[in-house]
């Protein structure tokens, strides 16, 4: 997320340097705009990096070429939509060693299936209409590039589009097609001369041709297959049939139609030797030894043999040319096409073919907790229609097309949501380079593919707010998503949702705990830490300032100024001062709290939400004062220093002074069990049961400016609600059912097909690569993983994968 909010900068400033001339150059921004003109050229780690890329370009009209790694084709439709031209790798990975059970289980079944599915990427590509050129980048044996590409072509790609994505596609994405890339005249003289065609097993590459110069690579070796008439002294006339490959024929005599026999040929320099035992089932027979030279004008074999009783002959093979073409023809096997598995959203564990379809569903005669002033409602229907709730009462009928589920003994509450999460973000959820970062978004790095979604799923959230860490006072900004399984990265935004930024305050942001080598950056105290937020914001007020005063101007005086520099990095904090941008604040300690809401006093700007705040109870009074929201554990205390002073009464307190209090997971870990985090607040804080959920749904949602839309069963809201077996506050009660915007993303009965489905995929798989390696295909071995979550303190790119 840090190197996107970079190449953005980048771009932004690369414009304002060109706009003002007069300016002192910044020569690596000019160079950038002097090369504008060219193809760009981007390189990406994966098929959702090739979609972020895209969506970068967009945003400054810049259409990449995207260089991937050969994954495309599990997001075919997304990259397609793009129109974005591709170059592809042949880079296919190895089978894995999964003799050992042990090895086998600790391949994952992504590792799995690309391992099937990869060499099917060009066609699958090619058959949606997306432009590609194939590269022998990646390829660190350049040797493979050929087989692989006729292993490509085995796999669906025809002929002549893997020759386009090699010649007249990248002429025309680098803007030379009108001097290379096809035979024609007045092109450059670039082009091979093959002994076959190119693809064809058995072509050997004779001339590479370049700018008219010849280099010659090989000669062509010589090619006697074919159907001969063989006629050996005086006996009948035989048929004698040359297969298989040139450098190594395959012989066969035919004495008559049924009646055949092998022999072998052997050809050194214009000498020739032909052998044959016409009757090799006879006891003491013996073979028929030719010897002589090739004639390549009248395409005949002839010369001197010897009979098995020592009779010296003269022999001749005459060569028919028609039978010779059938002969060719007949030797070459057609490819069998491989059998694959299905491409799954997302191409990861818990997939499926499809993303499950809206409904209309009827969940009847269940006991609704609403989270609204209606509060419980005992044998209740509640309709799910066009992603809405749409009627909520009793006796209601099933409309035309829909699904009714029995609710009876069970619960149904609104999609929890959890306002501190660090889930489904790719590759580092810190940019603790600097002290203010609020430049980067974790929008830009939505990971739609981590499986702790679908797990969040099983435990009935629907929703999330992930946030940057806290290694800076000003961090990144928030992405607030669905957990919609098996969509793409934008697709799990929550459309017009507000935005909202990670604010950090104690240990984290300066470093306490980081080691010695990350002790030089400010601030390294708490009284630091202030001042980093008082000069931030004294910025953003005199950046503010500057471009009120540019646009008052008229333009013409405009066109005759230079407009002030974009600063991506002080437009955020401009939009906390506009209430346009909202903070959540990582926070534990009293006192820095109580800084934290005398600086923003001082400044201007409003504190949404203070998270963690696990001694709010000391300061919730000053809270309430100014409308702040408290997020917070349940029970955590004891794991460092500055939370020496947590209590589980925390939420309790809070709530009990009247402010809204929900709370939060942090944690991959816990997200899944919000519903029994929630519930100990009946035991700590003497909260109902219905005040204990809203901690989860309908009051997160209010923090995040979502209730409109979230956090309640309410008819015209969200169908975001989940079905339970028991209580949901019972550590016994599990999500039978979680719907999101009237999907049914998560339910019992289809997690264990899916768990039996895979089962079935790895096995199958597995039994593959068994079979594959006793062909002799090369192999690797299963490679350690990282079995970690993101945490506020996390640094690196350190995570789980999927298992």
């Amino acid at each position: 997320m840090g190197s996107i909010a970079l190449l953005r900068q980048s771009y932004l400033d690369a414009d304002w340097n060109q706009r003002n001339p007069a300016r002192e150059q910044n020569l690596s921004l000019r160079a950038l705009n002097q090369q504008r003109s060219l193809p760009a050229i981007f390189e990406v780690r994966d098929k959702l990096n090739a979609l972020r890329a895209d969506k970068l370009g967009d945003e400054f009209g810049v259409q990449y070429i995207i260089k991937g790694r050969g994954d495309e084709y599990q997001r075919v439709n997304d990259l397609k939509a793009t129109k974005a031209p591709l170059i592809l790798t042949l880079n296919f990975p190895d089978a894995y060693q999964v003799d050992d059970v042990y090895d086998a289980a600790r391949v994952s079944l992504q590792e799995l299936k690309h391992w099937e599915m990869a060499p099917a990427n060009a066609a699958m590509l090619a058959k949606a209409g997306v432009p590609f050129a194939i590269s022998a980048a990646d390829l660190k044996d350049k040797k493979k590039f050929l087989p692989n590409l006729r292993k490509a072509v085995q796999y669906g790609l025809t002929e002549e589009q893997a020759l386009q994505a090699l010649t007249a596609t990248p002429a025309a994405l680098v803007k030379v097609q009108d001097r290379v890339g096809a035979l024609r005249p007045g092109m450059e003289a670039n082009f091979l001369v093959c002994s076959g065609r190119l693809l064809a097993d058995d072509n050997v590459l004779l001339d590479n041709w370049v700018q008219g110069e010849r280099y010659q690579l090989s000669t062509v070796p010589a090619d006697y297959r074919g159907v001969y008439s063989l006629q050996v002294g005086t006996q009948p006339e035989m048929k004698l049939l040359l297969a298989g490959k040139p450098e190594a024929p395959e012989l066969k005599i035919a004495k008559a139609p049924g009646d055949t026999v092998k022999g072998s040929l052997s050809v050194n320099g214009e000498l020739a030797t032909l052998v044959f035992n016409p009757t090799p089932k006879t006891k003491g027979s013996g073979a028929i030894r030719l010897s002589g030279y090739y004639t390549a004008e009248s395409r005949t074999f002839q010369g001197d043999g010897q009979l098995p009783d020592a009779t010296s002959v003269k022999w001749t093979a005459r060569r028919l040319e028609e039978a010779s073409r059938a002969a060719r023809r007949d030797s070459v096997k057609a490819p069998v096409p491989p059998q694959l598995g299905q491409v799954q959203y997302p191409f990861v564990a818990y997939g499926r073919a499809e993303v499950p379809a809206q409904q209309t569903v009827l969940i009847k005669n269940t006991t609704v907790w609403t989270s609204e002033a209606a509060g419980k409602l005992e044998n209740t229907d509640v309709l799910l229609q066009n992603g809405k709730i749409t009627k909520i009462g009793r006796n209601l009928s099933v409309p035309s097309g829909g699904r009714s589920i029995d609710g009876t003994g069970k619960h149904l509450t609104p999609g929890i949501i959890d306002e501190h999460s660090h889930i489904a973000i790719s590759e580092g959820v810190n940019e603790g380079t600097q002290s203010v970062t609020s430049e980067v978004r974790i929008s830009d790095v939505v990971d739609p593919e981590d499986v702790d979604v679908y797990r969040d799923l099983a435990g009935g959230v629907v929703a999330a707010q992930l946030l940057h860490g806290s290694a800076n006072p000003i961090g990144g900004q928030s992405a607030l998503i669905k957990m919609r399984w098996g969509m793409t990265p934008e697709q799990m935004k929550i459309a017009g949702a507000p935005g909202f930024i990670k604010f950090a305050l104690g240990e984290n942001v300066k470093q306490s705990n980081w080691g010695e080598l990350n002790m030089v950056r400010f601030p390294q105290t708490r009284m630091g830490t202030e001042q980093v937020f008082v000069d931030a914001f004294t910025r953003a007020k005199e950046y503010e300032q500057e471009w009120k005063a540019w646009n008052k101007l008229s333009k013409g005086k405009q066109k005759k100024g230079e407009a002030p520099r974009r600063d991506l990095e002080l437009e955020a904090l401009v939009e906390i001062l506009n209430r346009q941008r909202f903070i959540t604040c990582h926070s534990y300690v009293q006192s820095e709290i109580n800084m934290l809401m005398n600086v923003s006093d001082r400044m201007g700007f409003p504190v949404n939400t203070f998270t963690h705040i696990l001694e709010g109870y000391k300061v919730a009074d000053k809270m309430k004062q100014r409308n702040i929201n408290a997020s917070t554990f349940s029970d955590w205390w004891a794991y460092k220093n500055e939370v020496r002073d947590a209590i589980p009464y925390n939420a309790g307190i809070m709530h009990d002074v009247g402010l809204n209090v929900a709370i939060n997971s942090d944690d991959a870990e816990m997200s899944r069990r919000l519903n029994q985090e929630a519930a100990k607040m009946v035991k700590y804080s003497n909260l109902s049961e219905e005040e204990a959920l809203k901690l989860v749904t309908i009051n997160p949602a209010k923090m995040l400016h979502l209730d409109k839309n979230m956090g309640s069963i309410k008819e015209g809201k969200d169908a975001d609600v989940v079905l339970w077996t028991d209580n949901p506050l019972s550590v016994y009660a599990r999500a039978e059912r979680t719907f999101v915007d009237g999907r049914e993303l998560f339910s019992l009965e289809t997690d264990q097909q899916l768990r039996q489905q895979m089962q079935q995929e790895r096995l199958r798989i597995v039994q593959k690569m068994l079979d594959a390696k006793k062909g002799g295909a090369a192999t690797q071995l299963p490679t350690a993983k990282p079995n970690k979550h993101y945490h506020c303190d996390t640094m690196g790119e350190e995570k789980e994968l999927d298992q």
